[in-house]
């Protein structure tokens, strides 16, 4: 049932272009940026590199969590990835790793240690599975399998309570993720799943050790959406109005970028949700981001080749380098929550 799952959502990712929020909403266009006449820089020298989890990055990117499960586009998919992502020196998340527990042969579509040795990997569970399923046991073979050096643990409310197998029982979450976090070595990362982390989630989460959090709000890709589109091809009429009912819930990144800005010195936060070039990414910074998340754009790519994400890549890092040129700022360090470079009252 899971694998099935995955494939339906590999399939709806790729052909539905509605479930993209990014193009609608544009929350990341409602931010203007100064601009330097006179930067008095070199393009060649603008520096987007960053330190992450031990490692330093060509630039501040995980391409994010999607996939993984028994068959040939989930390895090609995931190999792809990972190859992309060791040549250009950025972060990778596995999708889901849940479905080694149950298919054996889903663990090849995750064998990508041997390529990624050299950059952050970060496995990715289910938060909701710890009341269900998932223990200490499983959490430790998923990550040595990948040889992970920090672990995801999505938050994903809104699709578990539309989808037609979901899982539902969030109580206790949050105590059981402490607990995980006490007895494992591996930096957790709290994340969501397109609806946003409230001001509320980061104070639990950081009462309960938790220092890394990717804010995933709305605005890119809309799982509500894929769970409609999900349920009309299933004809289950009540959950496909649930599924397009909801489509637009949640806090857009920008939103809970903003929020989150009390929290800086505490914890290190990643926006992810709608970001789609490298002029995001910038903003993303600006805003108090130490790295952003992209993961929709990266799918059809890597379907294709590796090459054609390393192409994408290059130029989101592109689109970077020349946003930091044009406002005369020459490192992340100086970007990192200058709001002095936005536009007031634009």
């Amino acid at each position: 049932m899971i694998n099935n799952r995955k494939f339906e959502h590999i399939n709806i990712l790729t052909s539905k272009n509605e479930i993209d929020k990014s193009s609608q909403y544009k929350y990341f266009d409602q931010i203007k940026l100064i601009n330097r006449a006179l930067p008095e820089l070199d393009l060649s020298e603008i520096d987007t590199s960053i330190d992450f989890l031990g490692y330093k990055l060509s630039m501040p990117l995980i391409i994010s969590s999607m996939t993984g499960g028994k068959g040939k586009i989930f390895t090609t998919i995931n190999q792809n990835l990972a190859i992309a992502a060791a040549k250009t020196n950025v972060a990778f998340s596995v999708g889901s790793q849940r479905i080694m527990k149950y298919e054996p042969l889903a663990n090849k579509s995750f064998d990508i240690k041997n390529i990624t040795k050299n950059i952050p990997v970060i496995s990715n569970l289910g938060a909701v599975q710890l009341n269900y399923e998932l223990n200490l046991k499983d959490i430790e073979y998923f990550s040595d399998f990948i040889n992970a050096d920090g672990i995801y643990f999505h938050c994903n409310p809104l699709q578990e309570a539309i989808q037609l197998e979901g899982n539902t029982n969030f109580k206790n979450i949050i105590s059981k993720i402490s607990d995980i976090s006490n007895n494992i070595k591996l930096p957790i990362i709290l994340k969501e799943v397109g609806c946003g982390i409230s001001t509320y989630d980061i104070e639990l989460g950081l009462k309960n050790g938790i220092k890394y959090f990717d804010l995933s709000g709305s605005g890119g890709t809309s799982w509500s959406l894929v769970e409609y589109i999900r349920s009309s091809r299933n004809s289950k009429s009540q959950n496909q109005s649930l599924g397009y009912n909801f489509q637009d819930w949640g806090i857009p990144t920008l939103k809970a970028l903003q929020d989150s800005k009390k929290y800086r010195n505490q914890a290190l936060f990643i926006a992810s949700g709608g970001i789609r070039n490298g002029i995001d990414i910038a903003k993303s910074i600006i805003l108090g981001a130490s790295l952003v998340g992209i993961a929709k754009p990266f799918l059809h790519a890597a379907q294709k080749s590796s090459e054609e994400v390393i192409e994408l890549i290059q130029f989101l890092q592109k689109e970077l380098k020349i946003s930091m040129f044009l406002m005369g700022i020459k490192n992340l360090s100086e970007l990192f929550g200058n709001e002095s470079l936005i536009l007031k009252n634009n």
